[in-house]
């Protein structure tokens, strides 16, 4: 058994070094290992990706928490020890399963697996020190620093708990912060151009998932589903079919807000992975042409592999997919699309809760020259909707800098476009943070 936990444990700090050391994104490298070690059981796989993504989520209440029990500050430590004391304190606060004992002792066999047998102490003193005051630990003082205190409860660096409480009050604030904490099913969307939602439900059930329907107040339509239960993505029945696709109830209203007609010429601008074109596919029965573009060729064999997964038959035919820096005018495409998506690059907080590694990647400046970018683009694809066509804006970033600044400055310029509706939907636990507007070309 020990055996089996050390194994465990060394897969976790391998993640944990590869995010925070090397720079990696959490969601590629949990993904990779996962299908790496998937000759592990349900069981020990989830342990996996639940001490990994806890910690990397809590990460700032643990190094708030250490700097409490250790004399050594945090930035002075080895990067190893520094990773195997936050999984340890992840484990000893969050995880019942887990007996403090086996924390600690796990924690110190892999200081000494690494050749810090001469920190093997420390690590031990530590962890039992902490084990044993749990209990006593405060969080910083409400009423002195307010935003300290919310940082540090909810693991969100202050400089992102300044500006929600500058946008949207102390009790909403505190909503979102949560929200992000929460777990959340996983969301799939039916392919109802190859099966009915009853048929995959009966499905999802008979391989033991459990299956809930967002109520109407959530999603208008009926071909979406919350999944608990999986055991990987691909073992969910009908994925390698393309019977459903994976994405969020807040991206998926832009295809439902867009609601184009039967016919339509679409231009989804920075389309990768791919979900709101085939979901606009889906909506209208195949009857319409889309141009997927994005600006890597990763991200057109992204977009190429969910379309061969989902929409075989339309590939080259009523969906082309073309590598195009959004940036650069496209000439051919002026006035020639009815709906035009622009999905822009965003600073992403409105997905934290879904990649928690985000907020550790983000600074303020970044998020003046994404909106710097996202001006530049929406300025050239703006041209390519015909005469009485739409163009539908979205983000999933909270910042009013990327969203409603964005659009308000845009319309002043353009003054050929209306706005016709504009929605922010804030992260509630279930769905991410979302900004879509759809504007008319008069």
């Amino acid at each position: 058994m020990a055996t089996k936990q050390i194994q465990e444990r060394e897969i976790v700090l391998s993640i944990l070094m590869a995010v925070t050391e090397e720079g990696e994104f959490f969601h590629l490298v949990i993904r990779d290992v996962l299908e790496k070690y998937a000759w592990l059981s349900k069981q020990e796989r989830s342990f996996i990706r639940r001490l990994s993504e806890g910690t990397i989520e809590r990460m700032i209440e643990l190094d708030a928490i250490l700097s409490q029990f250790s004399k050594t500050p945090l930035k002075k430590m080895k990067p190893l020890i520094r990773n195997i004391l936050r999984m340890g304190v992840y484990q000893l606060k969050y995880m019942d399963s887990v007996p403090d004992r086996a924390a600690v002792n796990e924690a110190v066999k892999l200081a000494n697996k690494h050749g810090l047998k001469g920190l093997s102490g420390f690590v031990n003193g530590v962890l039992r020190n902490i084990s044993r005051n749990l209990d006593g630990v405060a969080l910083p003082d409400e009423k002195k620093d307010e935003v300290r205190h919310l940082s540090v409860k909810y693991s969100m660096p202050e400089w992102i708990v300044k500006r929600f409480l500058a946008d949207h009050g102390r009790e909403q604030t505190e909503n979102i912060l949560s929200a992000y904490l929460s777990e959340r099913p996983l969301t799939v969307r039916v392919n109802t151009r190859k099966i009915e939602p009853d048929v995959l439900k009966k499905r999802f059930l008979e391989a033991g998932i459990t299956v809930e329907i967002p109520g109407k107040e959530l999603f208008p339509e009926d071909y979406v589903f919350f999944l608990k239960g999986y055991d990987s993505i691909a073992s969910i029945p009908g994925f390698g079919e393309g019977l459903f696709y994976i994405q969020d109830l807040s991206s998926m209203m832009v295809a439902e807000i867009a609601d184009p007609k039967p016919g339509s010429t679409i231009i989804d601008v920075c389309s990768a992975p791919g979900g709101k074109s085939l979901h606009l596919f889906d909506r209208l029965g195949g009857d319409c042409t889309i141009s997927m573009r994005d600006l890597t060729e990763e991200k057109t064999m992204l977009m190429e592999e969910n379309v061969l997964r989902n929409a075989p038959e339309s590939l080259g035919k009523q969906i082309q997919i073309r590598q195009w820096d959004a940036t650069i005018p496209d000439e051919e495409a002026v006035s020639s699309a009815d709906l035009v998506i622009a999905d822009l690059p965003c600073s992403g907080l409105g997905v934290i809760g879904r990649k928690a590694d985000i907020k550790y990647r983000l600074d303020e400046s970044q998020i003046k020259s994404l909106a710097k970018l996202q001006k530049q683009i929406l300025s050239v694809v703006s041209n390519y909707v015909k005469p009485s066509g739409n163009l539908v804006y979205s983000t999933c970033t909270l910042t009013q800098e990327e969203n409603q600044n964005q659009l308000r400055d845009f319309l002043k310029e353009h003054t050929e476009y209306t706005l016709i509706s504009e929605r922010t939907i804030l992260p509630n636990g279930i769905q991410d943070g979302f900004y879509i507007a759809k504007l008319i070309r008069e």
